[in-house]
C-alpha cells in the first residue's frame, strides 16, 4: 500500500514539489499520530489535509520555483484548511528535527531562499503535466 501511494505521487508531483509534499506529509504524520492516536497512517481528517495540500502544490502557481508556503505573496490555501495546516506545523516543526532530520534541514534551507516573483500563468505543475500529456 505504501509503495503504491508513493507511485500515485510520483505521477503526479516531481522534483521540489514532491520534496514538499514529502515534508508536509511528515508533518501531518506526527500531528494525526499525537492529537487523534493513529499510529500508522492518518485519520480521515488528515488524509483530507494531505489531500488538498497535495493539489494546492500541484496547482501552485510558482511550479518547481515555489516558496514555501509561510514566505509565499500567493494565498492558496481556504482560510478552514489553511488553520489546520497551521495547527500541523506549529505543533509537527520542533518535533520534525527529531523525526525527519533531513526533511527538515532541507525544509529550513529551502526558507532561506528568495521569494521568486509571481510567475506568469500556465507555469503550474498541473498545467505543465496536462499540457505534456501525462495526467
Amino acid at each position: 500500500m505504501v509503495l503504491q501511494r508513493q507511485q500515485q505521487l510520483d505521477e503526479i508531483l516531481s522534483g521540489e514539489l514532491l520534496k514538499e509534499y514529502k515534508t508536509v506529509h511528515a508533518m501531518i504524520e506526527i500531528y494525526c499520530a499525537k492529537h487523534h492516536g493513529v499510529i500508522h497512517g492518518l485519520c480521515e481528517e488528515c488524509t483530507e489535509l494531505s489531500q488538498y495540500a497535495k493539489t494546492k502544490l500541484d496547482r501552485c502557481v510558482f511550479g518547481q520555483n515555489k516558496p514555501t508556503c509561510n514566505r509565499c505573496p500567493v494565498h492558496c490555501y481556504r482560510p478552514e484548511p489553511k488553520e489546520n495546516m497551521r495547527a500541523v506545523m506549529r505543533f509537527s516543526g520542533p518535533r520534525m528535527l527529531l523525526k525527519h532530520p533531513l526533511l527538515a534541514i532541507r525544509h529550513l534551507r529551502h526558507e532561506k531562499k528568495a521569494v521568486p516573483e509571481v510567475p506568469k500563468k500556465n507555469t503550474s505543475n498541473r498545467h505543465l503535466r496536462k499540457s505534456s500529456g501525462k495526467l
